[in-house]
């Protein structure tokens, strides 16, 4: 890195603190506000994934609008800088990038989040370029809402319940999101797997054996019935994509970093987060494979009517492949891009976390790993598919580093480590 390049980052730092490792809540607070809404309104994993990628792409492009008008800065996300102010409040600016994705998404709280908008500005008062902010913030997050207007999400599309050996039950709602546009990657449709293995092989018959033992809710398992209900995130929780975000704003708080930073690494993981859902649900919607439950009750060669799965429920989509385990495998590798390793260790409490009891990880790859065992744990997924999902996410997580957010000069992030 040229001596040039480095005397211009610190007066970039200078006139912009958040560019320097100084703490800051906005990021923290609009994606509360939004996994709050998320919890209300009962949302998917597929409708929080792409909600979350919304608010941290508009909060990330409404800051860095602000200190890349010149050759410095990095590649916008989604919105590009014409017209970004020269200086602006950078909290500012994010909380009301944040206000007009949530109101353009949840039009029925725009009094809710209005106030809460009012509340945060009211507390920057004082502060110069605090108006500047805001009204280029809420440019922005107009823009997001504008550009994924017809992105797929909708209109609701149903499956219909299907019939046969290896195929899944019941119908299922939200199929359109196989057609979300993407955020980051270029083609979502080469992150489609080639489906669970047949019936009558070798890896099938091992997935089901496990599973048949794992997962069976007539042998008590305190441990296990634990870890699968801390990464349960059912509706009405924040859901996995929401989860990770937690996650990752947590280790960016306790490492210190700018609000800046801070919503670099949110667009980072949320945009992977947002980008597997079209292939995962893609693949759902091809191969419709049973789950656990209905395959061991009628299991040609040993059916147990009676098996009943450690998590309760069946499960509302098709099997292949696990959603816990792609969300998971695409999370951790964004948060193991961005700071350079995986080997960063935390603590958390999810939102299902039994007894509210946090626990400690010694890496992202080992919480995305123990969430997609927690599925074969809870009766509810075979570890073929978990082991698929895993990989389709660290596919989708990968790509998003590679081609997200670059530096305009210096070093750009590809491949592993976006600095």
């Amino acid at each position: 890195m040229s001596t040039r390049y480095v005397y211009v980052l610190a007066l970039l730092a200078l006139a912009h603190p958040a560019l320097a490792a100084e703490p800051d809540d906005a990021v923290q607070l609009w994606n509360g506000r939004a996994l709050d809404t998320v919890r209300q309104k009962r949302a998917s994993d597929s409708d929080t994934a792409r909600l979350v990628a919304m608010l941290n792409v508009a909060m990330f492009d409404a800051m860095n609008g602000i200190v890349s008008r010149g050759p410095f800065g990095r590649e916008q996300a989604l919105v590009p800088n014409d017209g970004a102010p020269l200086f602006a409040d950078f909290s500012a600016a994010a909380a009301s990038a944040a206000h007009a994705v949530l109101v353009g998404v949840f039009p029925d709280q725009a009094p809710l989040y209005d106030g809460l908008l009012a509340g945060d500005l009211a507390a920057l008062a004082g502060r110069p370029g605090v108006h500047a902010g805001q009204v280029w913030g809420d440019r922005v997050g107009a823009a997001v809402v504008a550009a994924r207007a017809n992105d797929g999400s909708s209109p609701v599309e149903t499956q219909p319940a299907g019939s046969g050996p290896g195929v899944f039950r019941a119908a299922w709602s939200g199929v359109q999101y196989r057609n979300l546009a993407p955020f980051a990657v270029a083609d979502p449709s080469v992150f489609v797997t080639a489906g669970p293995p047949p019936l009558g092989s070798l890896e099938y018959a091992g997935g089901l054996a496990e599973v048949r033992v794992l997962g069976n809710a007539a042998l008590p398992d305190a441990a296990a019935l634990a870890t699968f209900q801390y990464w349960s995130l059912a509706a009405g929780t924040d859901q996995p994509p929401g989860d990770w975000i937690r996650i990752a704003l947590e280790v960016a708080a306790a490492r210190g970093l700018g609000i800046y930073e801070r919503a670099r690494l949110a667009a980072l993981v949320s945009m992977a987060l947002a980008d597997v859902v079209a292939p995962l649900n893609a693949t759902k919607f091809l191969y419709r494979h049973w789950r656990p439950a209905t395959a061991i009750r009628e299991d040609a060669t040993a059916p147990d009517p009676t098996w009943s799965p450690r998590g309760g429920g069946i499960g509302g989509t098709p099997e292949h492949t696990s959603g816990h385990s792609a969300f998971g495998g695409a999370a951790a590798r964004a948060l193991a891009g961005f700071f350079c390793d995986d080997d960063i260790a935390f603590t958390h409490v999810s939102d299902s976390a039994p007894n509210g009891e946090a626990r400690t990880y010694p890496s992202f790859s080992a919480a995305a790993i123990e969430s997609s065992r927690s599925r074969i744990l809870g009766g509810v997924h075979f570890e073929f598919s978990g082991a698929a999902g895993l990989e389709q996410g660290r596919g989708v997580g990968a790509e998003v580093l590679a081609r997200k957010l670059l530096r305009k000069i210096g070093p750009r992030h590809f491949g592993s480590c976006p600095l």
